[in-house]
């Protein structure tokens, strides 16, 4: 009886180590592999940091005249434009903008058997922006000092000035690649009055127009 006893506790001590090394040699399951989150957040467009482009738009020009008709004068516009800008936060920017434009801005009328003539050939503007960004689609605002050139002739007697006025306009802008923007402006800009006196005749002029202007700048 002890000897089959000791047989059996020696078969089950043979058999309890056996099967770890059996079980060993077995095909083991492949431990699944760590997670590995590949997603990054596209990174939002940076409107920071310095552009130059060019713009071309129309203009609608109101002169009016004192003992000379009043006249409404438009036409083609265009010229260039540089500026700077900075973020204040992840969306809302601020910056300068300078610019220089040329236009055919000019009319006439005879009253009389007098002709006048009222044009305007060039303006400028230094104006501030700020501007509120949604990734790479912005609206702004914009104000500042604007200049430009009035030329009033009476019977092809002529007197030039250069005026000094106020701005303030609008616009919308988006970004093509990460280095070119397209924008929509519009721009009212006053000028006030200019005297002159044209053959011995004295003349005042209160000149003011608006601009509509599509553009397009590289951000370097």
């Amino acid at each position: 009886m002890k000897r089959l006893a000791l047989a059996g506790l020696s078969a089950v001590a043979i058999t309890g180590v056996a099967a770890p090394v059996f079980a060993a040699d077995l095909p083991q399951p492949a431990e699944p592999a760590p997670y590995v989150d590949n997603y990054a957040p596209a990174a939002r467009f940076d409107w920071s940091g310095f552009y130059a482009g060019a713009n071309l738009g129309w203009g609608f020009g109101n002169f009016d005249n004192r003992n000379a008709p009043d006249i409404d004068a438009n036409g083609v516009t265009g010229g260039i434009h540089a500026g700077y800008n900075i973020m204040l936060n992840p969306n809302v920017l601020a910056g300068v903008e300078a610019d220089f434009m040329f236009s055919d801005m000019e009319d006439s009328k005879t009253v009389g058997g007098n002709t006048f003539k009222n044009s305007s050939s060039w303006n400028s503007t230094v104006r501030g922006r700020l501007g509120y960004t949604f990734d790479k689609f912005m609206v702004y605002g914009t104000g500042g000092l604007a200049i430009a050139d009035l030329e009033t002739k009476v019977n092809g007697n002529k007197k030039d000035k250069t005026a000094v006025g106020w701005t303030v306009g609008a616009g919308v802008e988006g970004a093509i690649t990460q280095n070119v923007t397209a924008r929509i402006e519009y721009d009212y800009q006053d000028y006030g009055s200019e005297k002159y006196s044209i053959g011995g005749a004295g003349y005042r002029t209160d000149f003011d127009q608006s601009l509509v202007r599509a553009g397009i700048s590289y951000k370097f």
